[in-house]
This record gives C-alpha cells, structure tokens and sequence, in this order.
C-alpha cells in the first residue's frame, strides 16, 4: 500500500503491530481513521494537517489505505471492528486496547520530535480514542469527531465514553488542569448517541463541542465523507493553539 508522499513504517506495542505513514514537519498530530480505513477524504484531510505545519502519522488499525468507502467495504470493516479484541465495542466503562498502542506510538514520536506535547484526532468507532489517550501527559490536544464506541444500543451504551473508570478519573483530572478537548458532530447523528452530554457533564468548559445541524440521515464524518469546512478550520485551529 502507497500513499504519494508519505512514508510507510510500522510500529509495534506489546506484540501488536499496525502499519503507519507519515509525513511532514513541526509538532506530532496522530490522524486515526474511521471506517472502514484510511479514504482519499481521511488522506486529504491529514494533508491539510501537514500543510498546516505537522508531522502527522496516520495508523491503519483496519480496512486499507487509498480505498474508497462502499457499502460492502463498510460492512467488511465493521465485521472486523466487532470481532477484534483490540476494540472494545459494546461492553461499557472499558478501553480499548488499541488505546495502550496508541499511547505507545505516541510516546515515541514526541520523545523523537519533541515539542509541547501531541495532538491526536479520532473518529466514528476511533473518535473517542484522542480521550483514552488523554491519560498521558504529552497528548495536549485531543480531537473527538463523532464518536461511536461503544455502539449506542440502549441509553447506557449511548452515554458511555469507552472509557475504564481509572483512565475516566485520569481524564478528569487533566480537564481540571487545563487540558481541553474538541469534539465535532452533527446534532443527528444517532451514532454518537449521548456522549455530547456526558463531556459536558463531566469535563465543564474543558470540553469544546462543536455541532453542526444534520441535513439527511446519513450526515456523520464531519471532517471526511460529509465534510464541514468550518469543522477543519476549527480542528486546525485547535492544534495550532495547543501546539506551537
């Protein structure tokens, strides 16, 4: 797999390693993608990250890169979502696992670029892994864009911010000391469930909630697929102030 102008690597975390492509200069940003991979829009939307003065590294933790989404790639990457342990995708106050490598790759690139700290963006079933990473000091700027995980079946699940307790109270505390977090989505998206109002709740002002008006039952991937431009300028915005 290719991507013009990125470099391709890989990293490993506890026996767990995922393929990354990076590119760019200046402070770390981790892009993690939606479903079902790495899409020409997730790409774009990394490269106006790099253009923006970052070194940007995007995993691929399912799916493919450079493949646009159809309705069987979705369901494909879906499939794979539900049935890997690295994803914890309906049972409540639990990380993922994933989130331990993610911590892990982000620890390295900040200890070979240096800088204020790490940004990191997730989104859809990734959207609420910026939080997870949040538990380590370095992640300064974390983005959630229309998280999913859990999958918002019943009141309970659709409040949940796939978080264990520990890294909860961990995440609270930082809010407490000043670390902000972004958050994106259209106000119809029955996919993020309540989540929106659990930040609010339990971070305050530390929570920065960016919502846009859904037009059609499929609007969901606001920096992507059903792309808001206002919502990246913002996303930008957000990393310039808390990194540079």
């Amino acid at each position: 797999m290719y991507i013009a102008g990125w470099d391709q690597s890989s990293f490993t975390h506890e026996g767990v390693t995922h393929s990354t492509w990076r590119r760019g200069s200046g402070p770390v940003v981790i892009v993690v993608h939606e479903i079902p991979g790495v899409t020409p829009n997730v790409i774009e939307f990394a490269e106006r990250v790099v253009n923006e003065g970052f070194t940007v590294v995007m995993p691929l933790l399912v799916g493919e890169v450079g493949r646009s989404p159809s309705g069987a790639y979705i369901a494909q990457s879906m499939a794979k979502v539900c049935i890997s342990r690295e994803f914890t995708t309906m049972a409540m106050h639990k990380t993922s696992p994933i989130i331990s490598w993610l911590r892990a790759l982000a620890r390295q690139l900040h200890a070979e670029v240096g800088g204020i700290g790490v940004g990191a963006v997730g989104m859809c079933f990734s959207g609420g892994f910026a939080l997870g990473m949040m538990v380590d000091d370095i992640v300064v700027a974390p983005v959630l864009s229309q998280p999913s995980l859990p999958f918002a079946i019943g009141g309970s699940r659709a409040a949940d911010l796939n978080l264990s307790e520990s890294d909860q109270a961990r995440v609270v505390e930082r809010a407490q000391t000043g670390c902000q977090v972004l958050g994106l989505r259209y106000t119809g998206d029955k996919l993020v469930g309540t989540r929106f109002a659990t930040l609010h709740k339990l971070l305050g002002d530390a929570f920065i909630a960016v919502e846009f008006a859904s037009t059609n039952k499929q609007d969901h991937s606001v920096l992507t697929e059903q792309i808001q431009p206002k919502a990246v300028e913002r996303v930008l915005q957000f990393f310039n102030d808390k990194l540079k």
